[in-house]
C-alpha cells in the first residue's frame, strides 16, 4: 500500500468531507481514506497495481471538487507560493464581498425598521423601504456575494447531494425571490387580504453574516497550524560548510550528507549531525521542549534547528532534508493532524444524513404553517430552519481540536502519530516502563571508587589511571564506563602490554610494568588473590543494584569499583505523579531481579517483570490487556519494539532507536519521562475539548431548529428572526474553532 496526502479545494462543510471520503473510498484499490475539513486534506492509502493517483484525482472531480498531491518539499515546509497566493487572493475577494454586503445590509436593516419595529422613526426617509429600491440594492448581494453558495448547491445537485451551500441557497432564495414576487404583484397579496410584505433585508443580512462567520472561521482555521509554522520558521536558512580547506556559506537546501560544518556562538545549527570537534552547550528546547542547555562534546549528535550557545564546534551532517529530526516531527505533526479521531464518527455520521433531513424539516414547516393560513410565518420559519442549521460546527468539532492538540504537543517534544494514539492516550490504566535508557540513562556509570587506603587519597588517582589504561582496550559496556570516569577525572590513559580478555571474568595485562587484573571476585580468587577486604562494601553497594568489580595490582587487591545504569534526574518525581494520577506503573527489564528490584525500589515501582527476553515482553503487555486493562508501553531500544506494538499505547523515547520510535504511537524527543504525563494531560485536555465542542455543536443544532420552526409561537409568541438565525449559524463555527483554540494555551507542565 501506498500513502498520499492531497490538498482539497471547493470544501464548504462537513458534509463535503463526506462526500469526498465516498468518492474516494469508492475508486478500486483505496483501502482508506480519512477527509479533514480543518486541514483541507485527505490522506490515501492504496494499491498502486489498482489504481493511481489520477484515478483519485477524477474522483474527487466527479464529486464537485479538486484535488492535488502534497509536494514532498511542501509537506516539510507548509503552504507553496501559489497556494499561499490563492488564499490570499480568496480572502481578498472574501473582504471585498463583505464590503459591499455590509454596507448594503446596513441600508436596507435601517430603512426596514419602521416595519420591523412597527414605530413611526421619522429620521428614517420612506423612500429607503421603497421594495423597487431594496431590490436593487439586494441584488449583487444575492448573486455576487452568495454566488459561491449557488455553485455549491450546483454542484451537488449534480451528484444528487446537499450540503450547506444547499442550505443557505434555498433559505436566502426563498426570502429573495418571495419578496420579489410581491414586488412586482403585490395585488396578488391584497387581493386575499395580505400585506405585500418584502424580506430582501433578510436575505442581504444573511449572506453578509455567514461570509463573516466564513472569514472569521478560516483565519482561526489558519491559526491551528501555528504548530507547524513555527517549527518551520526555527529552520537555519545557510549553513557554514567547510569544503577544500575553506569555510563557504551555502543554502540549507545544498548541504551534503558528510559535509563538516562549523558553528558558532549563537548560531542555529543547520542540520542533523555529530560533532567531531569542540564542546558547546546548546539550547534544544525547540525541539525537545528541554529548557536546560544540553552539553555537546565530539561523538554526541546535534538536532538542526537547535541553538548553540557557549563554545565553537564542527559537526560532521549525517541528516539533511526531509530526513533531519525537524522536518520529521513536521511530518509526522501533519500526519496526525490530518488523521480522524474515533470520537468523530458520531460526528461523521450526523452529517451524513444532517443537510437531508434539515431540507425535509423545512419542507414540513412551510406546510404546516402555510396549511395554518399564515403564508407570511410559512415562509419566516423556513428561511429560519434553512439559516440556522449548520453542519460545519460538528464537522469541524473534532479535527480542529487534535490539529491544536498534536501542534501543542510536538511544541513540547511531544510527536503522536495520529488521533487515535491521543485519543486512547487519556484512557489509559497502566503504564509499563523499560528500565535501562527509559528509567536510567541507558549506559553504565561508575558510581562508587574506594581504594586500600580509603578515597580521596594520593594513590586514587593512580588506581584510576592503571584501570582505565587496561579496560579502553575491552569493549565491555562497564569498560567503557571505567574510560569515560578517568576521563572526567582528567587522567591520562597510557598504553598496555600483553592485554588478555577472560570472557565473563575479566581483563589483565601490563601498565607501566605492573601486572593489573580487573574483573569479578570469583576470577581473582580463582588467581588466589585474597579479596575479603570489601566483602562487607561489595553486599552494600550490589543491594543497590551495583555491578561490582575489583581492582588488583601485582597480586594484591587494591580497589573496589560499582558501576550502575544510574536512573534519570526525573524518574523518580514522574513515577510519583503518573501514581497520582490514579496510574498503575510497571517496570520491565531484561536484568537480573536484585538489580531490577533495587532500582523498582528507588523509584517508587511495586511491580517488576525482570530477566524477561525481548520475545517475552509482548507477551507481559499482552497479559496485562488480557485483564481488561488499557496499556501504555514505554520503552527505547530494539528489543522494546515488540512490545511497543502490542501495547494499546506505545511511547518511544526519542533519543532511543529509530525502529522503537518506528513501533510507537507517541514519540517522547527529550527521553524525560515527566513527558509522559504531560502526554496523558494533553490527551485528556483535547479529549475534554472535543467533548465540548460536539456538545455545543449538537446543542446547538437540537435547540435552535425546533426554535426556528416556531414551536414557541403558539404557546409564548417567540419566533426566530432569519437574520438572527444567520448570525448564530454563522458564528456557531467560530465559536467551536475558537474554543479548539483554547488549547494552545492550555499549561501541560506542572
Amino acid at each position: 500500500m501506498d500513502t498520499i496526502t492531497l490538498k482539497l479545494r471547493g470544501m464548504s462543510c462537513a458534509s463535503c468531507a463526506n462526500s469526498i471520503e465516498k468518492a474516494i473510498n469508492s475508486v478500486p484499490g483505496v483501502s482508506e481514506c480519512n477527509v479533514n475539513f480543518g486541514a483541507e486534506q485527505a490522506t490515501v492509502k492504496y494499491n498502486p497495481q489498482k489504481t493511481d493517483i489520477k484515478q483519485i484525482q477524477d474522483a474527487v472531480d466527479a464529486a464537485g471538487y479538486s484535488a492535488n498531491p502534497l509536494q514532498e518539499q511542501e509537506m516539510i515546509t507548509g503552504e507553496d507560493d501559489e497556494e499561499k497566493a490563492a488564499r490570499i487572493a480568496e480572502s481578498r475577494e472574501l473582504m471585498h464581498k463583505l464590503i459591499v454586503g455590509g454596507v448594503i445590509s446596513i441600508i436596507l436593516i435601517v430603512g426596514s425598521l419602521p416595519m420591523m419595529t412597527g414605530l413611526h422613526l421619522p429620521f428614517i426617509p420612506t423612500w429607503l423601504h421603497n421594495p423597487w429600491l431594496q431590490l436593487v440594492l439586494t441584488v449583487p448581494v444575492q448573486f455576487w456575494c452568495g454566488y459561491g453558495f449557488y455553485i455549491g448547491t450546483w454542484k451537488a445537485l449534480k451528484r444528487r447531494n446537499a450540503t450547506m451551500d444547499t442550505l443557505i441557497a434555498l433559505g436566502t432564495s426563498a426570502a429573495f425571490f418571495y419578496s420579489l414576487f410581491a414586488t412586482v404583484f403585490p395585488d396578488f397579496f391584497i387581493n386575499q387580504g395580505l400585506m405585500p410584505e418584502v424580506y430582501y433585508e433578510t436575505a442581504a443580512v444573511v449572506i453578509t453574516l455567514i461570509l463573516l462567520g466564513k472569514f472569521f472561521e478560516n483565519r482561526a482555521k489558519g491559526q491551528t497550524s501555528e504548530a507547524i509554522r513555527k517549527l518551520i520558521g526555527l529552520q537555519a536558512r545557510d549553513a557554514r560548510v567547510i569544503r577544500n580547506g575553506e569555510e563557504i556559506d551555502v543554502p540549507i537546501q545544498e548541504v551534503q550528507l558528510g559535509d563538516i560544518i562549523l558553528v558558532r556562538p549563537g548560531e542555529k545549527i543547520p542540520v542533523d549531525g555529530e560533532v567531531i570537534q569542540g564542546r558547546s552547550t546548546v539550547d534544544e528546547a525547540m525541539v525537545t521542549g528541554e529548557s536546560v542547555p544540553a552539553k555537546k562534546q565530539p561523538g554526541d549528535e546535534v538536532i538542526g534547528a537547535t541553538i548553540n550557545k557557549t563554545g565553537s564546534f564542527k559537526f560532521r551532517a549525517t541528516r539533511v532534508g526531509k530526513d533531519t529530526v525537524l522536518s520529521q516531527i513536521v511530518q509526522l505533526v501533519k500526519q496526525a493532524q490530518g488523521s480522524k479521531a474515533p470520537i468523530q464518527r458520531l460526528a461523521d455520521q450526523v452529517t451524513g444524513w444532517f443537510v437531508p433531513v434539515v431540507i425535509a424539516i423545512a419542507i414540513c414547516t412551510f406546510v404546516i404553517w402555510y396549511t395554518l393560513g399564515n403564508i407570511s410565518l410559512a415562509l419566516v420559519t423556513t428561511v429560519s430552519v434553512l439559516i440556522i442549521a449548520c453542519p460545519c460546527a460538528l464537522g469541524l468539532a473534532t479535527p480542529t481540536s487534535v490539529m491544536v492538540g498534536t501542534g501543542k504537543g510536538a511544541e513540547n517534544g511531544i510527536l503522536i502519530k495520529g488521533a487515535e494514539s491521543l485519543e486512547l492516550a487519556h484512557k489509559i490504566q497502566t503504564i509499563i516502563l523499560d528500565k535501562t535508557g527509559t528509567l536510567t540513562e541507558g549506559k553504565p556509570t561508575v558510581t562508587n571508587f574506594i581504594t586500600v587506603g580509603g578515597t580521596a587519597n594520593q594513590n586514587e588517582l593512580k588506581l584510576i589511571k592503571l584501570a582505565a589504561s587496561l579496560e579502553r582496550n575491552s569493549e565491555h559496556p562497564l569498560a567503557e564506563a571505567v574510560v569515560r570516569y578517568a576521563e572526567y577525572q582528567n587522567v591520562e590513559i597510557t598504553d598496555v602490554d600483553n592485554f588478555e580478555a577472560v570472557a565473563g571474568s575479566g581483563v589483565q595485562g601490563y601498565v607501566s610494568d605492573k601486572l593489573v587484573q580487573i574483573g569479578t571476585q570469583r576470577w581473582l580468587e580463582e588467581l588466589g588473590i585474597d579479596t575479603n577486604l570489601f566483602g562487607e562494601q561489595k553486599q552494600t553497594w550490589e543491594s543497590l543494584g551495583q555491578t561490582v568489580i575489583w581492582i588488583a595490582v601485582d597480586g594484591q587487591v587494591e580497589a573496589l569499583m560499582g558501576i550502575a545504569d544510574t536512573l534519570k534526574a526525573t524518574s523518580i518525581e514522574a513515577v510519583r505523579v503518573m501514581q497520582k494520577l490514579g496510574l498503575s506503573v510497571v517496570m520491565l527489564t531484561g536484568d537480573n531481579r536484585p538489580t531490577a528490584e533495587a532500582i523498582a525500589s528507588e523509584v517508587g515501582i511495586s511491580l517488576v517483570f525482570a530477566e524477561v527476553r525481548p520475545d517475552q515482553k509482548a507477551a507481559v503487555v499482552k497479559s496485562l490487556q488480557q485483564q481488561g486493562k488499557i496499556v501504555a508501553m514505554v520503552g527505547d531500544g530494539i528489543n522494546d519494539a515488540p512490545a511497543l506494538a502490542q501495547a494499546d499505547v506505545g511511547m518511544a523515547i526519542g533519543t532511543g532507536t529509530d525502529v522503537a520510535i518506528a513501533a510507537s504511537d507517541i514519540t517522547l524527543i527529550s527521553g524525560d519521562l515527566r513527558s509522559i504525563v504531560t502526554a496523558i494531560k494533553l490527551s485528556r485536555a483535547t479529549i475534554n475539548n472535543i467533548r465540548q465542542n460536539l456538545f455545543f455543536a449538537f446543542f446547538y443544532n437540537v435547540l435552535g431548529i425546533p426554535i426556528a420552526a416556531g414551536i414557541l409561537f403558539p404557546i409564548f409568541g417567540w419566533l426566530l428572526n432569519p437574520i438572527i438565525a444567520g448570525g448564530a449559524m454563522a458564528f456557531s463555527s467560530v465559536s467551536v474553532v475558537t474554543n479548539a483554540l483554547r488549547l494552545r494555551n492550555f499549561k501541560l507542565k506542572g
